[in-house]
């Protein structure tokens, strides 16, 4: 590598100012494209002088693992994470003053496809960005006396196949411990055989700053149980489903063959089932060609370990076939790996139930947090925007999310359309302008999709009282919500214009053209059954109001960012979808139609109906509900706001029998069955133990910010947490309940209890409420008693008692 004198900075190089050049291992036209190995790719460098301090920036089409002079770089995962990389790939930068030495030293990395040429995104498509793999690393040295010394990547360098034979991060990898290139990162070495870089010059562009914590691990879960199902053939529970690898310290002697097989559930015979979650819809040429979330290592009886750390999977059980003789579970263990995001937030309660669906939510979303908010660690990994709109509100009270959905943020305006067009899933690998599936080209652009460039920046605004976010989504903001109101202005569904031809003039903000997933997954519909008919029927009620929602949203923004002319524009567009939307779905009696719980509940959380009719809505809702015995009716997008909206319209005895509801469809239901992350299906388990769809789909969790806000009682009331609102709604038998949320001001506790009241003149049945509350300094929290007492509190700790009947 050659060396140049520079000035150090911790801030990577501009575009045209890297010394460093891109280079790519040489790849044989052998290589299966659906099986290509991990390379090895190494260079070495002379530093003349002792070292005071070094840093290396580094990056890769693929994913890298850089080490120096034998030693691994740090201890991120999956660098440099997955962005819309056509327009933005992250640099890491790490501090290497403890491994570059005075004398010879080596740089290299372990490269495989990652997200950039490997199988991902609901169509598992490769090569999505690029057909090859490269590494860009540049390594600032500075000189005791003051001299900088700069190396990096360039055509010295040299590239040969790893013990990694196949890396993919759906089908897993191939290990072949026998293989191992010993020294390949150490200076020295002799690399005569290996093969010579391409060297690149494009790409430099696109760089930017890695935003947001890293991808680690997290934690290790040891085996709950080991299994024989056969000789050398055991499966392992290790008690929780989520996302990563496995840890396997005993790898038998020499030649040894060990296959590993990931899945969320086990088949009637006891092994693991891979059924629920394996097939992809516009890939089916390649099951049973591929593997799918498979390992196989083989032995260099040596005592090595293996941890496949170039793919993750979504688990809860491993069959282990090919180990000789029985499986110590003491020798296998579950590597959790996700992005670790920082606790802000928790809750419990005396009810166990409840304690376990709030971790179950925790879990399901702790491990779709992998470098993006995904769907499932298994079928698809995509970062569909409904999904994270959805939940963000409750990971936001749970985990401090800001520069996590930051990044994701910035990734949806560097996809987002001309038009304005949102994309589904974010980052999406299909160039929309060649290779995406035809059907995938038609369905963007989905109302309670696209919103999430609104909704999510509002959210963590009121979460923490950033604007920044505000500021640096503005213009997509205003992109999409013109997007959705101009498909209103210029479009009509077909089934509207055959039965009023002459369109009324509040059809001008019906937002029903396009393609919209409506309300997806209501409860009894056959989720194979339903893409094809979505691109024909008329979802006007449910865009229309999200586009309200959004346009409010954005008319509040634009306030705060000083634009009083479109916070005037956006607010005027508001009130008349609202008075549209009302003019088309609540009929002359002044019911909501389509009279269902999901429009219904939309109705009410997004402030759609006029005031003197929010009674009746309520009312009709609740019929609709104990109609369908206490069942809910709602489907992926209304379901967050079904208890909420009961109990905010005083109907909390029927927010709590749907809460404790514990057949299907419901979410004690999949407690009861032993779910430990939130299943995608309501049924996904069935009775007779057979599976279906995702085992690990957080969005449904969305409801324990009903148990944060009204179980517990803590709300925002100002951005921030400047001012917030504790109006506890004891209720279902839960005796006792509390929570914590480390504002920017400093952490508010909120606990409560009942307890019967002892002592003379005490009445049957009575008993007494006890509520203790902290207020950090700089803040005021507005108090309401299950009683209708109200004060307000300052800083400080806090005790109020109220009686109960």
């Amino acid at each position: 590598m050659k060396s140049e004198v520079n000035t150090v900075t911790h801030a990577f190089p501009a575009p045209d100012r890297w010394v460093a050049r891109w280079v790519e291992p040489i790849e044989g036209a052998d290589v299966p494209e659906l099986r290509r190995p991990a390379y090895h790719l190494a260079g070495e460098f002379e530093v003349a002088a002792p070292v005071e301090s070094a840093t290396l920036h580094a990056s890769a089409h693929g994913i890298y693992e850089a080490h120096l002079n034998g030693t691994r770089v740090g201890d991120r995962e999956l660098t440099p994470g997955f962005t819309a990389y056509r327009k933005r790939l992250q640099v890491q930068t790490f501090d290497v003053t403890g491994l570059v030495t005075e004398g010879p030293n080596a740089l290299g990395a372990i490269l495989s496809d990652g997200w950039w040429r490997g199988q991902h995104g609901i169509a598992r498509e490769i090569d999505s960005y690029g057909s090859t793999t490269a590494f860009l690393a540049e390594l600032h040295v500075r000189l005791r006396s003051g001299e900088v010394v700069v190396v990096g990547t360039d055509g010295t360098w040299r590239s040969t196949q790893s013990h990694i034979l196949a890396a993919d991060l759906v089908a897993g990898e191939v290990h072949d411990l026998r293989r191992r290139v010993v020294g390949w990162a150490e200076p020295g070495t002799d690399r005569t055989g290996w093969d010579p870089v391409r060297v690149t010059d494009d790409g430099f562009e696109i760089l930017c700053a890695t935003i947001g914590p890293p991808v680690r691990r997290i934690e290790e879960l040891p085996a709950v149980s080991v299994t024989e199902l056969a000789p050398s053939r055991h499966v392992v529970d290790f008690g929780q489903n989520s996302n990563g690898w496995i840890r396997l310290d005993d790898l038998g002697p020499e030649g040894t063959t060990i296959t590993v097989i990931y899945g969320e559930a086990l088949d009637p015979s006891g092994g693991v089932t891979q059924e629920n979650v394996k097939h992809s819809v516009f890939a089916p040429e390649r099951e049973g060609v591929v593997p799918f979330q498979t390992d196989v290592v083989v032995s260099a009886g040596d005592g090595s370990v293996f941890e496949p750390r170039h793919s993750t999977k979504g688990f809860r059980y491993v069959e282990v076939e090919g180990l000789p003789g029985p499986l110590d579970p003491a020798a296998i263990s579950s590597v959790v790996v996700h992005t670790a995001l920082a606790r802000i937030g928790d809750f419990a309660c005396s009810d166990e139930r409840i304690d376990r669906l709030h971790r179950v939510a925790d879990w399901a979303f702790r491990t779709n947090a992998c470098e993006i908010p995904t769907d499932c660690p298994t079928r698809e990994r995509s970062g569909w925007t409904g999904d994270w709109q959805l939940f963000v509100a409750s990971a936001a009270y749970l985990y401090d999310v800001t520069d996590f959905s930051t990044k994701w943020l910035l990734d949806l305006a560097a996809d987002q359309r001309p038009d304005g067009t949102v994309l589904n899933i974010v980052p999406d690998p299909h160039d929309m302008d060649s290779e995406a599936p035809d059907l995938w080209r038609d369905i963007q652009g989905s109302a309670g999709w696209g919103d999430a460039v609104v909704h999510v920046p509002w959210e963590i605004h009121l979460a923490t009282g950033c604007t920044d976010i505000l500021a640096g989504l503005y213009g997509p903001m205003q992109r999409w919500v013109n997007f959705a109101a101009g498909r209103a202005a210029s479009g009509r569904h077909p089934s509207r214009a055959e039965a009023r031809p002459d369109p009324l003039p509040h059809e001008s903000y019906i937002w029903d053209s396009g393609f919209h997933f409506g309300e997806w997954l209501e409860p009894g519909v056959d989720t194979g059954s339903v893409v094809v008919p979505l691109l024909t029927e008329d979802h006007g009620a449910v865009a229309t109001a999200y586009l309200h929602r959004s346009a409010k949203e954005l008319a509040a923004i634009a306030e705060l960012l000083d634009d009083t002319a479109a916070s005037e524009r956006y607010a005027d567009l508001a009130v008349k979808v609202r008075d549209a939307w009302q003019k088309e779905f609540v009929d002359s009696a002044g019911c909501v139609q389509p009279a269902t719980q999901a429009n219904l509940v939309r109705a009410l959380a997004f402030d759609l109906v006029p005031d003197e009719l929010r009674e009746r809505t309520a009312a009709d809702l609740v019929a609709l509900v104990r109609a369908a015995g206490n069942h809910l009716g709602t489907g992926f997008l209304a379901t967050p706001f079904l208890l909420p909206v009961l109990a905010d319209a005083g109907y909390g005895d029927v927010a709590y029998d749907l809460l404790f509801q514990d057949s299907e469809p419901s979410w004690l239901a999949m407690v009861d069955r032993g779910a430990t992350t939130i299943w995608e299906a309501w049924e996904a388990i069935r009775p007779d133990g057979t599976v279906a769809d995702s085992l690990n789909h957080y969005s449904k969790g969305a409801v324990i910010s009903f148990l944060h806000r009204h179980v517990a009682g803590l709300r925002i009331g100002e951005p921030g947490y400047r001012r917030f609102t504790v109006a506890p709604l004891p209720g279902g038998g839960i005796e006792s309940a509390r929570t914590h949320h480390d504002s920017p001001h400093g952490r508010i506790e909120v606990a409560w209890s009942l307890s019967a009241e002892t002592g003379a003149g005490t009445g049957a049945g009575t008993g007494v409420g006890t509520l203790d509350v902290v207020v950090p300094p700089g803040t005021e929290a507005d108090l309401v008693l299950p009683d209708g007492t109200r004060d307000v509190l300052g800083p400080g700790e806090h005790r109020r008692r109220w009686s109960v009947e």
